[in-house]
């Protein structure tokens, strides 16, 4: 088990969305035997942009739409806003107002000891990025690391979905490899 102590989650619900005063713990995967017991949906999603710290993000997962806001990140806490929104918009926000290239992406859930793990595969310019995360609903809050989660990253902002949009992984240079 995995102390929690230093991170913190607490969900409420406030009219027709969710806000949230979340902890997301994020991870890279290390092998795919996570896969054996997933089924995964399709994300895609995009980035209005702002002037400030906050996140606009609309997504489409299968025939539904959301808008998300979010607040600035400290730490790896953050305010969060999210409202369903006909497919249609989602549709046409994305391709009007979202700055490319948009994320797109496969997730899947899955249950490890009592907690809800995510896994998100990634498609286009940022494949072969695996990032597992599991929200905790307190500041002590234990969990099980599973065995294909590996080096934690959850404070290394190169991996927000929203600076993947604006840096996908493949423009990364990594140890040992060319830039692209």
């Amino acid at each position: 088990m995995i102390s929690a102590s230093s991170w913190r989650a607490v969900k409420t619900k406030s009219g027709a969305g969710a806000m949230a005063q979340e902890i997301e713990r994020k991870f890279l995967v290390t092998d795919l035997s996570w896969r054996q017991r997933a089924q995964g949906t399709l994300y895609r999603q995009g980035y209005v942009p702002t002037q400030n710290q906050t996140t606009v993000r609309v997504r489409v997962v299968s025939d539904r739409g959301y808008l998300t806001i979010k607040g600035p990140t400290s730490g790896v806490s953050r305010q969060e806003f999210e409202y369903p929104i006909p497919l249609a918009d989602a549709e046409t926000l994305l391709a009007d107002l979202c700055a490319p290239p948009l994320i797109e992406k496969w997730r899947y859930r899955l249950n490890v000891g009592s907690h809800l793990w995510e896994v998100d595969e990634f498609l286009g310019d940022n494949a072969g990025l695996i990032l597992a995360e599991v929200e905790l609903s307190s500041e002590t809050e234990s969990f099980s690391l599973p065995p294909w989660a590996g080096l934690e990253v959850s404070e290394d902002a190169r991996y927000y979905n929203a600076n993947l949009a604006k840096h996908p992984y493949r423009l990364w240079v990594r140890p040992g490899a060319e830039p692209a």
